[in-house]
């Protein structure tokens, strides 16, 4: 193979590739429809023509006929008058309509025989057409539903379903975060409060010693400190306390 038949070659499968790539189904199958109706109007006119032909050369068929027929009944009048010269003459003239009658009959015969085949073929091409056109919905339909289902998985395959996932984690960490977080934060302020009963507890304790001290000091228990005392004891006693508590007072100032 030479370099010039592989190059037509290659340049033919691509120019077959594109107009294959170019092809839209819906339009192909709409012209093919108009191509074959086309055809048709082209058919019936043959159709036509080949009639108004058989028409007219059945017209001169039986024109010719009828002239055979009538030279032949004047030959046989000009005989039964004794003119045998007219006779034959008459005869030539009916033996030339016959000869163009029977020509004239062939062709007719050729002519119905065509004009028969061609109402076949415009009758089948019709049947073809309304097969077609049908077919043609059919796969117009199907080319439809093909591309709707085509743009629907190119729609699916662009979604970026890993980032929306990716998006639907982050906010799931930081949810969780947010709730640890409160958690913490409830804890901690639980540990406030405790923290504060305790100062309060541990300042209760100090405030009882101390008047536990005082009640010491002053011969009475806490319970009856707010109570007057029963048993008074004499004017000397309580000089002796007031002492006491005069001596503790300048030994905390000094401490």
């Amino acid at each position: 193979m030479g370099l010039f038949d592989r190059l037509s070659r290659v340049v033919r499968a691509n120019i077959n590739d594109l107009v294959s790539k170019a092809e839209d189904p819906e339009k192909v199958l709409e012209q093919a429809v108009i191509d074959m109706q086309e055809d048709l109007v082209q058919l019936r006119q043959a159709v036509a023509r080949a009639i108004a032909t058989q028409k007219r050369t059945e017209q001169q068929y039986n024109k010719n006929q009828q002239e055979a027929n009538t030279w032949q009944q004047r030959a046989q009048l000009a005989l039964s008058k004794g003119d045998e010269n007219l006779a034959r003459e008459a005869l030539v003239r009916k033996k030339s309509f016959a000869d163009t009658a029977s020509n004239l009959k062939l062709q007719l015969d050729q002519q119905s025989a065509n004009v028969e085949t061609l109402k076949r073929n415009l009758i089948a091409l019709e049947s073809k057409i309304s097969e077609a056109k049908t077919k043609k919905d059919m796969l117009k339909a199907r080319a439809n539903a093909a591309k709707a289902q085509k743009q629907l998985q190119e729609t699916i395959g662009g979604i970026d379903t890993s980032s929306a996932m990716g998006a639907f984690e982050r906010m799931e960490d930081k949810v969780m975060q947010l709730e640890a977080e409160s958690q913490s934060v409830a804890e901690l302020g639980g540990v406030g409060l405790e923290q504060q009963f305790a100062q309060l507890e541990a300042s209760s304790g100090v405030e009882d010693e101390l008047a536990a001290m005082k009640a010491q000091l002053s011969g009475t228990s806490p319970e009856t400190k707010s109570l007057p005392s029963e048993n008074q004891t004499s004017t000397s006693k309580e000089s002796v306390i007031d002492a006491e508590l005069e001596e503790l007072r300048s030994q905390l100032n000094q401490g």
